[in-house]
């Protein structure tokens, strides 16, 4: 019992009394209920890789989005990671491929520019396969941050830099705001603050 509460509790937003409320639950289970759900995180472990292009969850090298011809591959929405994307694509108004970065830059956390995906970013930028490039980043000091770091990387890039409409409030995660809201602050989006675009 100990060990098992000892690992719940190690899971974001789990503290101990919670992780003995989830062991006791568990406990009072049936095994073959407990055995499927310890099947089932085993399997994600195993199976879920990250897309080689834009570092979504999928299980094959590339994931659905990206292998969607029906997407704009030209125009990419950058998020800091993959809640956003299911967060965006349940609005049904975006149409281009993502890029997760896995993070933002916050020096109080000690994540810097080498800490997350922008390698990757910058090349497809420098081998011409972007025309547009949307910051879609939580409206945090840590998500502008982010945004005006990858901005001067790429300043001197003949490409449009936008980033969402205002409609999502300041400190707002993206996973928590309505569809209706962020559907509209993707199509409204706007040029990013000196990018040329104005």
């Amino acid at each position: 019992m100990e060990r098992a509460v000892d690992e719940l509790s190690k899971l974001p937003g789990i503290g101990r009394k919670t992780a003995l409320r989830l062991a006791l639950h568990m406990l009072r289970q049936n095994t073959a209920d407990v055995e499927t759900l310890s099947t089932a995180i085993l399997n994600m472990s195993r199976e879920i890789k990250y897309c080689n292009h834009c570092h979504n969850i999928s299980d094959t090298e590339l994931c659905e989005i990206c292998k969607n011809p029906k997407r704009d591959p030209r125009v990419v929405c950058v998020v800091e990671d993959i809640r956003d994307i299911m967060a965006i694509e349940n609005t049904g108004q975006y149409k281009g491929i993502y890029h997760v970065l896995n993070g933002i830059i916050s020096p109080v956390e000690g994540i810097g520019p080498g800490d997350i995906n922008l390698g990757t970013l910058i090349s497809k930028v420098n081998d011409n396969e972007v025309d547009e490039l949307i910051f879609a980043l939580p409206t945090t000091i840590e998500g502008d941050t982010t945004s005006f770091y990858i901005y001067k990387q790429l300043e001197t890039k003949k490409i449009q830099i936008t980033t969402i409409a205002r409609g999502v409030a300041i400190g707002d995660d993206l996973e928590y705001t309505d569809e209706v809201t962020l559907g509209r602050s993707i199509i409204n989006r706007t040029p990013y603050p000196g990018s040329g675009n104005n």
